[in-house]
């Protein structure tokens, strides 16, 4: 099932029950990833994370914003396998919307007070579930427009 608008709440509340995304980037065909936690802000569908200017997957964004990842759920049980797979936009926030991400990010994870460190967006366009629970192999998809 496709859907374009907002995220269905089991995409939204799978998202919400974790903290920690891989982050894929890549530049010149050279793949990197990245592990990062991060704050999802529901209503501009974008997690919310920290890290260094320096960092290799920032840098990496820099030159090609257009990145991936995957959330997923760590289990041996097949019936149990839950994860989402998306594409977006990443970038660094400034103004109103850089002070809501800061707020988001610090009320998750108040230790980063103690980091010199940048937010970051990623703005989402796409978002696959996978959840076994609803039968083996289901998705559900959501992206911001039809392809």
């Amino acid at each position: 099932m496709t859907q374009i608008g907002k995220p269905e709440k089991r995409i939204v509340d799978f998202i919400k029950k974790h903290h920690v995304l891989t982050l894929a980037t890549s530049v010149e065909n050279g793949p990197y990833c990245a592990n990062c936690f991060y704050v999802y802000l529901k209503e501009q569908n974008a997690f919310v994370f920290t890290s260094d200017l320096e960092t290799k997957h920032v840098q990496d964004a820099l030159e090609n914003n257009y990145v991936a990842g995957s959330v997923v759920l760590e289990t041996n049980v097949v019936g149990k396998i839950r994860g989402i797979q998306f594409n977006g936009y990443l970038y660094e926030p400034n103004g109103e919307l850089r002070k809501l991400a800061k707020k988001a990010y610090m009320k998750r994870f108040p230790y980063a007070l103690l980091m010199k460190t940048r937010f970051w967006i990623l703005e989402l366009t796409f978002i696959k579930l996978t959840d076994n629970r609803m039968g083996f192999g289901k998705k559900l998809i959501w992206r911001t427009e039809k392809f």
